[in-house]
């Protein structure tokens, strides 16, 4: 008789094949032994089934059918795999097999993964456990030898399926709910909630929330250029007594009124003269640690602004077609302790593709077995780190390349000793001012040589001159010029995929509650494998939209957690959930708890959010004020969650305007002037069913008191469409040969294909407060570019900037930005004017003060 062997994944059945010896013949789905057939599902193959897979009725989302909760739990294969799970199925009912054994990942997910095949297949044979955290020949060869029993795995299994089941329960009764209620029957729009994503959009509109209320402030920084014998240098003015408090913004070189900056720049108006003293030290920066998935997502982000889940299929393409790196989708950082001889093959493999520095660890015996920030099982779960294998190096795509090098880099630099800095903090005191300048040199390279770096000419940092005997005992150095510098704080930044995978890893952090950040503290919000996948469903049903690297809430994004505050949901919103599930789900591994009455739980939280859902209803009390006034009585009217209207049930002279149209949330000084002037526009960024940007103007019909789109045409739309038979053409495109069309909020180009019309070039006449003339939308079409255009308006930023607009292949518009003038440049000519000009008006402003004094 023989073994039935399940590993997870393809790649992992070859290893066990190639580790346990042996003959072994290859089939099209298993390979086959004198003791075992070994076969592997593709990662999950098995699933809950949907509501209507229980009631056909439930096809149709309806608020009445809700909640659905299935007595039982039914499974089904995934359909695109559908026939692996069949071949699994077809091998367990084999007669020569009398045992199944579980090789799938050494984890919850894993578990989940072979007890639905095993549950969906109705097999009834015994069940072994090969639990395997390192994927060597020899590690692999005694997880074979210390099989567990099938039974010690019941309460992990348990555990699995109860996060399977109560995301379900959670996700199927809360999207149907809220989308319903929110949207109706509409077509396209669906209210996506989950465990994960809603926390997940909750962190990217808190922020977006903390942008729009923040309030810039003005503050002064004094700098001043030294010189010395053998050069010059920088220092900025540090305030006396610092102490750091509430406010965040508050730094030692930050001056909070002019006045005072005027009356301290005063001070060394007349004392061009410095007292220099200096303290050295060194400093040491070990390696980063090996990456996991998250952090390569983050790095490559921040490198290349590839998107998690670009990052995702790469580092699987380098896994799956390329055999080049290990396992991706990890949350560990560590090695396996037996994992030192596949190091050391490794680096010797990495010198053919990365260079010498890979074999340096080997020649200087730098691969230490004992180092626990490399090798360390405690920390490795399901998988360990992601690291190169000792495959040969393949021809891959430039993008492959990049995460390869990164990856290879990263793995070879940990075994390298720390690099060593020299650090020179500079004090130049002036009329008991103290300013202050740091100047770092690299002394020993260490890691940093893997990335090319290398000590500099003589350990000199070229901005920090150093002092010498002429400059006296205590030295001194002559203040050339000094400079006042006005800025302002700014808001927090959008985040990036970048720093959402760093707030979703670290969402532990945002909870309160010691024991629930305690069960979050290794997972966070998602896994490193679904991470990318939150982020690109909450694209795809629009609560966010890129804005190059920024992810930016929609109005969508708003609207849902506002309603889920509104029911009383708002724990679908935050962390804690996660947290309190993965403190359950841990009862549940240990036999603490029981899965029954986890369950039991979610059903009732469904069943209380469902209610919710159902019996949601706005009172007048509820109504916040407004400056808004209806139009047909001059009645105020109040803020509801999704619009502005009157109190009461008179449908009569009662009104309301939507907070959202067109999938634009509207500005209230843009509602103001439309409920007053009866329009306004033209306005950018409306958004079309198929998510593409138009503008338009926006007129209130006084007879149906709706808000309607006015395109030029007495077209009302809502999807930027165009009629074009009652209008004038004013150009030809020198691009397609179409005419162009002016309405009153775009310049639209009429493309025609086989005599068919194709989707309209269209550019808005106004595009951030900044009209777009004639002769500039037809350089547009003509060579791809406008001229520099002055004084768009930045809405985040509320203030000006230059660009030229460009006109991308989809027919949308980017800015591309001027290049910046040099900093060195920029700094000298600082310098020259500084002292002629900074001192007239820091003496003005002195003498002012003086007298309010």
């Amino acid at each position: 008789m023989k073994s039935l062997v399940i590993a997870e994944k393809p790649s992992v059945a070859r290893d066990l094949c190639k580790a346990v010896g042996g003959k072994f013949d290859k089939h099209d789905e298993y390979f086959e032994s004198e003791e075992y057939v070994i076969t592997s599902a593709v990662g999950h193959i098995v699933e809950l089934c949907m509501p209507e897979d229980y009631d056909k009725r439930d096809a149709f989302w309806r608020l009445a059918n809700l909640p659905i909760i299935p007595e039982k739990f039914k499974l089904k294969p995934i359909e695109k795999t559908e026939s692996k799970f069949k071949s699994i199925k077809k091998l367990m009912k084999r007669k020569d097999i009398d045992t199944v054994i579980n090789a799938c990942d050494a984890g919850r997910e894993g578990e989940l993964i072979f007890s639905y095949v095993y549950k969906l297949a109705k097999s009834k044979l015994p069940v072994k456990r090969l639990w395997m955290l390192s994927m060597t020949p020899a590690s692999i060869r005694k997880a074979f030898t210390e099989l567990r029993d099938g039974e010690e795995m019941q309460n992990l299994a348990d555990a699995a399926q109860s996060r399977s089941e109560a995301d379900w329960l959670i996700g199927i009764n809360c999207t149907r709910g809220v989308t319903k209620r929110l949207y109706g029957s509409r077509a396209g729009n669906v209210a996506g909630v989950g465990r994960v994503q809603t926390p997940t959009l909750a962190i990217v509109v808190e922020r977006e929330k903390q942008i729009a209320a923040f309030q810039p402030r003005a503050y002064w920084r004094l700098v001043g250029d030294f010189n010395v014998a053998n050069g010059t240098y920088q220092g900025t003015y540090q305030k006396p007594d610092f102490k750091k408090g509430d406010d965040e913004h508050d730094r030692i070189d930050r001056i909070w009124s002019e006045e005072e900056a005027a009356r301290i720049a005063a001070l060394i108006e007349d004392n061009p003269v410095a007292t220099v003293s200096e303290e050295k030290k060194k400093s040491r920066q070990a390696s980063q640690r090996l990456y996991d998935l998250t952090t390569l997502q983050r790095e490559a982000n921040n490198r290349f602004g590839y998107s998690a889940r670009r990052t995702l299929q790469l580092a699987q393409a380098l896994y799956e077609k390329h055999k080049m790196i290990t396992y991706p989708r990890t949350d560990s950082r560590a090695l396996p302790e037996d994992y030192p001889d596949t190091v050391r093959s490794t680096l010797q493999n990495l010198e053919s593709s990365i260079g010498e520095v890979a074999v340096r660890p080997l020649k200087n015996n730098w691969v230490n077995p004992s180092d626990r920030r490399v090798f360390n099982n405690k920390q490795i779960s399901d998988h360990f780190a992601i690291i190169p294998t000792p495959e040969s190096y393949k021809k891959l795509n430039d993008d492959e390349a990049k995460i390869y090098d990164m990856i290879a880099r990263r793995f070879i630099s940990i075994f390298y000793p720390s690099a060593e800095f020299a650090v020179t903090t500079r004090i130049s005191e002036v009329q008991g001012l103290n300013f202050k300048t740091e100047g770092k040199v690299l002394v020993s390279p260490g890691w940093l040589e893997v990335y090319g770096k290398s000590v500099t000419v003589a350990g000199v940092d070229d901005t920090l001159p150093a002092l010498s005997e002429q400059d006296g005992d205590p030295p001194k150095a002559q203040l050339e010029s000094y400079e006042t510098l006005s800025e302002e704080t700014k808001p927090p930044p959008r985040y990036t995929e970048a720093t959402l995978l760093s707030a979703m890893e670290g969402a532990g952090k945002l909870v309160e509650d010691d024991e629930l950040a305690d069960a979050m503290k290794e997972g966070g919000l998602g896994t490193p494998a679904t991470r990318a996948q939150i982020i690109e469903r909450l694209i795809a049903e629009r609560y966010i939209e890129r804005d190059r690297r920024a992810l930016c809430p929609t109005p969508k994004a708003e609207t849902l957690l506002d309603f889920l505050s509104c029911i009383n949901a708002e724990a679908l919103t935050k962390p804690e959930l996660t947290g309190e599930w993965e403190y359950k789900l841990h009862k549940i591994e240990d036999g603490e708890l029981d899965r029954t009455t986890f369950i039991k739980d979610i059903v009732e939280m469904t069943k209380k959010v469902v209610d919710g859902i159902k019996n949601f209803e706005e009172k007048d009390e509820d109504l916040l004020p407004s400056p808004l006034k209806s139009p047909i009585d001059q009645q105020p009217l109040f803020e509801s969650m999704r619009a502005y209207k009157t109190k009461g049930d008179d449908k009569e002279n009662g009104f309301a305007i939507y907070k959202i149209i067109g999938n634009r949330k509207m500005e209230i000084e843009e509602l103001q002037e439309l409920l007053e002037k009866g329009k306004v526009g033209p306005i950018d960024n409306f958004r079309s069913k198929a998510g593409k940007p138009y503008s338009a103007n926006l007129f209130l019909d006084p007879e149906t008191r709706r808000v309607k789109f006015d395109f030029g045409n007495g077209d009302d739309s809502g999807d930027g469409s165009v009629d074009f038979s009652s209008m004038t053409p004013v150009a030809k495109c020198p691009r397609t040969g179409g005419d162009v069309f002016e309405t009153p909020a775009a310049y639209v180009v009429r493309v025609m294909e086989n005599d068919k019309e194709t989707t309209p070039i269209r550019v808005s006449r106004k595009i951030l407060d900044r009209e777009i003339p004639l002769d500039q939308m037809m350089k547009l079409l003509e060579n791809g570019k406008t001229d520099l255009l002055e004084k768009f308006w930045s809405k985040r930023t509320k203030r000006p900037f230059d660009a030229y607009l460009t006109l991308q292949p989809n027919g949308q518009t980017k800015f591309e930005f001027p290049p910046r003038a040099a900093k060195k440049a920029a700094k000298k000519a600082a310098k020259k004017t500084a002292k002629k000009g900074v001192k007239k008006t820091i003496k003005k402003a002195a003498k002012k003060a003086v007298k309010s004094e």
